[in-house]
């Protein structure tokens, strides 16, 4: 068999695979989102206000401030108005697609954790009748898919999500923010998924936050805050590539680890804090549903 044919039997297999990691992504995250997470979008993330749908006749109970007294008085008995939350809004995903998410240690690594997070966020909204859109960024913005809707255009986001090969390994979040207000520039709602491992953003989450409704999901996994003790091992930055050997059965060694590893989530909370973002964790160990869950009932109660 030539180099060709063989070329194309690598090809469709590997378009198979994809198209099976799609479909099983799809099954989960959708079943998710009509489950458990649609509602509970809706009620999190409101509208831009309500609109005028009808009238109709006044009944015992309804609130007499939302009498028509135009169409009353034509009619001689009262009638209501009745209002709809007008409710077209765009969901931007904003996906840190850095060297640090091919690390992970439990269940999954941490850009799988990305991108299930993604599709379950992405399904919710198409359930609510909102545009989604894609921001993939490494040290620099490395693919923008405008906002739109329909389950072809998630399952696009969901394919970018587990193909995509980016050029740079490094973060850049200030970046990435600088971009979406750029290219989005009604309000949206922003999800920024990332390990934050960057500094000196703290201005663009307060800019972003101001022109959209920003929200922060840092994900982690357990051996970023606990070093084992395995001995004297070799370790790879995946994003500046340096290698190094560390002695992990120094007690001071897994100390300084840990207590560095606080340091970065307590600067993180902070900065956040600092921008009135909302935010939450979610992890490679316990996954995104209760986080979720959490965030957006807290977003819904207190409003």
């Amino acid at each position: 068999m030539n180099t060709r044919a063989n070329e194309r039997m690598s090809t469709a297999q590997h378009t198979k695979d994809l198209l099976k990691k799609v479909h099983r992504i799809e099954l989960k995250t959708r079943g998710l989102s009509e489950q458990i997470f649609g509602g509970e979008y809706h009620s999190a993330f409101k509208g831009r206000g309500m609109t005028f749908s009808e009238v109709r006749e006044y009944t015992h109970g309804d609130e007499v401030r939302t009498i028509d007294w135009n169409v009353t008085a034509r009619f001689g008995h009262p009638f209501i108005k009745i209002f709809e939350e007008e409710r077209e809004l765009t969901a931007m995903l904003v996906a840190d697609v850095s060297g640090s998410g091919d690390f992970g240690t439990v269940h999954m690594l941490k850009r799988e954790l990305i991108t299930e997070t993604c599709a379950t966020i992405a399904f919710s909204a198409i359930k609510n009748n909102d545009k989604v859109g894609l921001i993939l960024f490494s040290d620099h913005v490395e693919l923008f898919i405008p906002p739109k809707k329909g389950r072809s255009h998630i399952l696009r986001i969901i394919r970018e999500l587990l193909e995509f090969q980016p050029v740079g390994r490094g973060t850049n979040i200030t970046e990435a923010l600088r971009y979406l207000n750029n290219v989005i520039k009604k309000r949206s709602i922003a999800f920024l998924i990332s390990d934050l491992m960057d500094t000196g953003y703290e201005d663009a989450l307060k800019i972003a936050n101001r022109r959209h409704d920003l929200v922060a999901l840092r994900t982690t996994d357990p051996r970023e805050a606990d070093l084992p003790n395995v001995g004297l091992v070799q370790f790879a930055d995946p994003e500046s590539g340096e290698v190094r050997w560390v002695n992990t059965g120094s007690s001071r060694i897994r100390k300084a680890y840990r207590a560095e590893a606080l340091k970065h989530q307590a600067r993180t909370r902070e900065a956040l804090k600092r921008a009135g973002v909302d935010h939450t964790v979610i992890s490679t160990k316990e996954g995104y549903v209760k986080p979720l869950m959490n965030l957006f009932r807290q977003r819904d109660s207190a409003r």
